[in-house]
């Protein structure tokens, strides 16, 4: 088993931000931009339309709402038909997406869950809490398989490797770990930010993992010895980096901070590509599409906006 790291003063996460959200309706604001490439911080020159696309269709009533947790929900996650959420209530619940039925509950932490994936083949679920755990379980039946115990505050990500052999967990301690998912035992430790660790992905070849917190780096490793490949800066200041998002050929990666930025680098160089700066809050998600030519994110700001990937 790792040994702990020191605790460092525990700082507001990207789900205490998410939790400010509740209650806003994020709205649509499609646009092509045209990046802006000088070096960040760059001057802000893009901003979303001021009013609404001609073709935004607004929906009222939801497909399904599914009423199980008792408190907040703070992850979610889908695969096939089923959905996972996770909750300050403690619980992990799966429900069906085609029908809303409830399916299982599982209630394995002592503390708020912050972050649910499924495995690649769907018949496991790892969940990440506030009780300093990473824990597996079976997600038809709900049996506990595994806890990982190796973090000292709580655990803010988890992910599963594309093979499905391994997941890593981020936590607020500054530490990213890599679990071997059958075995529960830990791989190696990561302790590169200086910071609560936010985010943590595997490169779609899951070679490298890229992490990002609050000391305002990404950070690029590799994903099978822990050796530093690079260190991203790009973010303004001292503004943490909320989400990272590797491309889908894994040779560029997104980046998305407080400093109200989407940044698009090498993933082999760190060579800075673009900016966008159409938000003025904190960027929170990052996702690329399919042909990777396109960033959609979603903000403080109360939008979702989608830029040319450069």
């Amino acid at each position: 088993m790792a040994e702990r790291a020191a605790p460092v003063p525990r700082p507001p996460s990207r789900r205490a931000v998410v939790k400010g959200l509740l209650g806003l309706t994020l709205t649509l604001a499609g646009i092509g931009c045209t990046p802006v490439r000088s070096s960040p911080p760059a001057t802000p020159t893009l901003r979303p339309p001021t009013s609404s696309p001609s073709n935004l269709v607004t929906l009222h009533t939801p497909v399904f709402t599914y009423h199980g947790h008792r408190g907040t929900v703070d992850a979610v996650a889908w695969h096939g038909r089923r959905i996972a959420s996770g909750s300050y209530d403690g619980t992990v619940q799966v429900w069906d997406a085609a029908t809303g039925g409830h399916t299982l509950t599982y209630r394995g932490h002592s503390s708020k869950v912050s972050a649910v994936a499924w495995s690649p083949d769907g018949r496991r679920i790892a969940s990440g809490s506030n009780d300093a755990t990473v824990q597996v379980w079976n997600a038809a039946t709900g049996g506990h398989l595994l806890t990982y115990q190796g973090h000292a505050l709580a655990v803010s990500d988890v992910t599963w490797s594309p093979d499905g052999k391994l997941i890593i967990s981020a936590s607020e301690n500054g530490t990213v770990i890599v679990w071997d998912a059958t075995s529960g035992t830990d791989v190696f430790v990561y302790r590169g930010h200086t910071a609560a660790v936010i985010t943590a992905r595997w490169s779609p070849d899951g070679a490298r993992i890229a992490s990002g917190g609050l000391d305002a780096t990404v950070q690029v490793w590799d994903a099978t010895t822990g050796k530093h490949v690079l260190i991203y800066h790009g973010h303004a200041g001292s503004r943490f980096v909320t989400d990272v998002s590797w491309s889908p050929h894994g040779d560029r990666l997104a980046s998305g901070g407080a400093d109200e930025t989407v940044q698009v680098w090498k993933a082999t160089t760190g060579e800075h590509i673009l900016t966008y700066d159409g938000h003025t809050a904190t960027v929170l998600q990052l996702a690329w599409s399919p042909d990777a030519t396109r960033i959609a994110s979603g903000s403080v700001d109360t939008t979702v906006q989608i830029c040319q990937a450069g």
